[in-house]
């Protein structure tokens, strides 16, 4: 099939190299999110995907929204039998889904119809999920709500962060993508409904979401700071300055400390929850470089009874 693949940030970039690679189909342009500041300078920055499609030699479209006349007066031209999403980042008009003969193919990062929206594994990981996935669906005017093709599923680590959950699926979808154009190019692939039953919603994670309640028990604590790594970032404050929480670790055999208490001892430090303690492992403070916890406690000097939030 001629393909138009539409995808913005690094972890669509293995789904793209694995439809480049295929003997099976022709990836004839690529949309993506406009250039965006990046870094100290603000730079205009082209996304990973668009970094990407260049290399490879294919066409590069990146309009300002997906309505844009322009951008479908384009993708018309090119006449693609099927459009593979991954993470674009812009709602599809039905405009624009209703250009590719065989519509727009989304790999989505859960297990639907669990965790529609833009934050699935953050989300799955906030909730203590067990198990999680990915799915390829037809996408429809609706939220993640279209026919499913295919799903994989992936185990969650105890110490997994979003960023590792989300490389492994990355990889792994992008073999469930390239086999979903395949199934459905020779027609031996057909999308399936979704159950109405078990239907879960997962918003973008705001900073105020990655702030730490210490009053809440040490597992929530771990599964926030997991849920939140690397972004948008757990945090709390300590005197009045913000506290970045890269790594946590609950420590069940400790409850002798208030919720928000510091305890430092020569190598380690804790602090109290709604349960038990946990350790901080890895801290950034404000306008520094990450460093182990023990090493930030002792910079400071932690006062007897002080606490971490408000």
């Amino acid at each position: 099939m001629k393909l138009v693949f539409a995808g913005t940030p690094e972890v669509a970039v293995p789904a793209l190299d694995a439809l480049i690679a295929s003997d099976r189909h022709e990836v004839a342009a690529v949309v993506t999110r406009p250039d965006a500041p990046a870094g100290r300078g603000r730079r205009l920055v082209a996304s990973p995907v668009a970094e990407r499609a260049q290399e490879a030699g294919i066409e590069v479209l990146k309009p300002a929204k997906p309505r844009d006349e322009e951008f479908l007066a384009r993708l018309r031209e090119i006449a693609p039998d099927c459009c593979p999403v991954v993470a674009y980042g812009a709602l599809l008009p039905k405009v624009a889904l209703d250009v590719p003969a065989r519509g727009w193919v989304n790999l989505h990062f859960s297990l639907l119809p669990a965790w529609r929206g833009a934050a699935p594994v953050q989300q799955s990981l906030m909730a203590g999920d067990e198990v999680t996935g990915a799915s390829t669906f037809l996408i429809e005017e609706g939220l993640d709500s279209g026919p499913v093709y295919g799903v994989l599923t992936e185990e969650i680590r105890p110490t997994d962060t979003s960023g590792d959950l989300l490389t492994r699926l990355a990889f792994a979808g992008a073999g469930l993508l390239a086999a979903t154009m395949d199934g459905i190019e020779d027609d031996t692939l057909h999308a399936v409904p979704q159950p109405h039953e078990g239907v879960t919603l997962a918003p973008k994670i705001t900073v105020e979401d990655a702030q730490i309640q210490w009053s809440a028990p040490a597992l929530r604590v771990d599964r926030v700071v997991r849920g939140c790594t690397p972004a948008p970032g757990a945090w709390t404050l300590f005197r009045g300055e913000r506290l970045k929480l890269i790594q946590a670790a609950p420590v069940l055999d400790r409850t002798d400390l208030a919720p928000g208490e510091l305890s430092a001892a020569k190598n380690n430090v804790y602090v109290g929850t709604g349960s038990h303690a946990v350790e901080l492992l890895w801290v950034q403070p404000q306008g520094k470089k990450p460093m182990k916890g023990a090493d930030w406690a002792r910079g400071v000097r932690i006062a007897h009874g002080e606490l971490l939030g408000l």
